[in-house]
């Protein structure tokens, strides 16, 4: 009698997002930065025998990026791919051209990688030597056979569109229906269709989603915002079919669960600070392990690389140098408290100890009162030069120093 086979049917899936690969912070380049974070969630996805990955919209920071950008971009995803033995899924943001997303996908394909730029995109089954196929498809839907694992995964796809393309997309005869109506009509279709509990069903999207009542979420800094305005109304967890087991989210940059849902509904947030707004967060991934029918484990896996963003407030010059020469590996925006604006030689003191000072603001204590006043009169019977002090004091809330009055004299020819 030949023993009985156990098939695992337990898949492990990496869930990431938002990479914004070529984004700067101001003048400074993040790309080393950006480096040593997607090989980090490499090793992570080796580490943890990862057996698929989604990376859920914002690849790029915008429609045309750098050369060296697009370059680590497909690196990334060659690598993340294992030579076609681990599929990787990656969805269009509202950051990301759909057709340069979808551009390499016939080549990409190859490697295991599948483009959706598109909330209708229709991915062409496929299979590798491997193992690896796309078994089914329609607009906005695949099912993929993994080449060690023989539980089907199912995933919904909506990339982002705006608001009026998102519903042209859903339906162009209901373009007047709400977009969650659309939405959540198009999704239940799709579920039916094709999410049984023979498989894993997940959806992926990069739309802004939160509970139904609950407390909306503030968008990232410098973020292109998506609700309202050109963009599209927030969704709700409650428009999730009931058959999807994991919603895996791009947008927000915060690692956040969102409630509301029969499932876990989770931003995996970005995995580099790419604002002040961001400063002190911790960055992640997550790693789901699903079973078919059954409810997902979610484990939240920090990332360590990259720069952490800091907001730092001093009112004492050397207390901030002594900060600074402590904590070298962060980028900083610097308030300085002082009774006055902050002479040169200062600033040159403190960007000379940290190369990582994105702006320092001065926060000036002790203000005076103007003697113009809220309005125009000017006494033109005093010099200049105590014109100069008044016009300054108005405008600035204080006195000028003395460097200040010796610049105002060379301009003048007063000396």
């Amino acid at each position: 009698m030949k023993p009985t086979i156990k098939i695992n049917s337990t898949m492990r899936i990496l869930h990431t997002s938002d990479w914004h690969l070529g984004k700067r912070l101001e003048s400074f380049s993040r790309l080393e930065e950006q480096k040593e974070v997607l090989n980090e969630i490499c090793s992570i996805a080796d580490e943890e025998n990862a057996e698929a990955i989604v990376v859920a919209g914002d690849l790029f920071d915008t429609f045309n990026p750098s050369t060296e950008a697009v370059d680590l971009f497909y690196k990334s995803l060659k690598r993340l791919s294992n030579n076609g033995h681990r599929p990787v899924i990656a969805i269009a943001g509202n950051h990301d051209s759909p057709d340069r997303i979808e551009a390499p996908d016939p080549l990409a394909r190859e490697c295991g990688i599948i483009f959706a730029g598109f909330p209708n995109s229709r991915i062409q089954p496929f299979s590798l030597e491997t193992g690896l196929k796309i078994t089914q498809s329609a607009a906005g839907f695949i099912e993929i056979i993994l080449p060690d694992n023989p539980v089907p995964l199912r995933i919904i796809t909506t990339p982002y569109a705006n608001e009026l393309r998102l519903k042209t997309f859903l339906n162009p005869d209901k373009k007047e229906e709400s977009l969650r109506t659309l939405l959540k009509e198009s999704w239940q279709r799709t579920a039916n269709d094709f999410c049984d509990n023979k498989g894993i069903n997940l959806l992926m999207t990069h739309l802004f989603m939160m509970k139904e009542g609950g407390e909306i979420q503030e968008e990232p800094e410098d973020e292109k915002p998506i609700l309202y305005v050109g963009g599209a109304q927030p969704v709700f967890t409650s428009d999730i079919p009931e058959n999807i087991q994991y919603v895996a989210l791009g947008h927000l940059h915060r690692y956040q669960e969102i409630s509301g849902a029969a499932c876990p509904v989770i931003y995996s947030g970005s995995p580099l600070s790419y604002s002040f707004a961001e400063a002190n967060q911790e960055k992640h991934v997550a790693m789901i392990d699903a079973e078919p029918g059954k409810p997902v484990s979610v484990k939240k896996i920090p990332i360590k690389s990259g720069r952490r963003l800091q907001r730092k407030r001093f009112e004492d010059i050397d207390a901030a140098v002594e900060w600074l020469t402590d904590n070298p590996n962060m980028f900083v925006e610097l308030t300085i408290v002082s009774d006055t604006y902050l002479k040169t030689e200062d600033r040159k003191r403190l960007y000379n100890v940290h190369d990582g000072i994105v702006t320092i603001i001065p926060e000036v204590k002790n203000t005076v009162t103007s003697p113009l006043g809220q309005g125009p009169d000017i006494d033109l019977a005093k010099s200049m030069n105590d014109l100069f002090d008044d016009f300054f004091v108005h405008a600035k809330g204080q006195k000028p120093n003395e460097r200040i009055k010796e610049l105002f004299k060379e301009i003048v020819g007063a000396r």
